[in-house]
């Protein structure tokens, strides 16, 4: 965390418009072998849904955000389907909506490596766009069964002073909710948010990222 701080304020001296953006948010979307066609339908709508809420779109824009998902699945398997975009007026957030729209699938038959997904989230966060502040949202439908345990990602991301949130979509009663808790998220405030089944991801993601951003908002004021 000392580190990164030193990095922001050498950034800051350098070019000063390295430190205009507040908030650096990485969307991290399960496109793994369970979550089917319409599935991963659901889960891209209701993330540009969510994006266009009001409330997210005034946040981000107060924040001038930048704004990226990355689809992961099992090991050594995470593209970032839609590269860093900033957010600083209207325009630029509809840009990003429709970007996530239409981004295609990376993989549909592969298992689930969460501390892959939470390492290569690290390297991007890390060669990103210097924001004051960095949340991972991590949304799965499954354990991690495959890779790197979800702790050696994790404890990057809290070296690197980064918040991790989690939205669990159960689909069995494994208690994916306590497993995110336990293992995946981490930083301070936190949070899980669940949806019970693909059909409630829409709601729960808006909810969430609401919630995420609602809170760079109260900061910024």
């Amino acid at each position: 965390m000392i580190l990164r701080l030193s990095l922001l304020l050498f950034l800051c001296g350098q070019a000063p418009m390295a430190c205009a953006c507040d908030l650096a948010l990485l969307l991290a979307v399960d496109v793994s072998g369970s979550v089917d066609a319409t599935e991963y339908d659901i889960q891209m709508r209701g993330l540009a849904a969510g994006l266009r809420d009001g409330v997210v779109v005034e946040a981000l824009i107060k924040a001038e955000a930048a704004v990226a998902v990355m689809q992961w699945t099992g090991a050594d398997r995470q593209v970032m389907s839609v590269p860093w975009m900033r957010v600083r007026n209207g325009v630029e957030a509809e840009a990003l909506a429709v970007a996530v729209d239409v981004a295609p699938r990376g993989w549909r038959r592969y298992s689930t490596a969460i501390g892959d997904a939470l390492s290569r989230a690290a390297v991007e966060l890390a060669a990103g766009p210097g924001c004051r502040r960095m949340v991972l949202d991590v949304s799965g439908d499954g354990p991690s069964n495959e890779g790197v345990l979800p702790e050696i990602g994790r404890k990057r991301l809290e070296w690197m002073g980064v918040t991790v949130n989690g939205l669990v979509i159960e689909t069995e009663e494994n208690d994916l909710t306590g497993y995110y808790w336990e293992n995946v998220i981490t930083g301070p405030g936190a949070f899980v948010v669940t949806a019970n089944g693909f059909e409630e991801y829409p709601k729960r993601i808006r909810q969430k990222l609401m919630r995420e951003v609602s809170q760079q908002l109260s900061e910024l004021r």
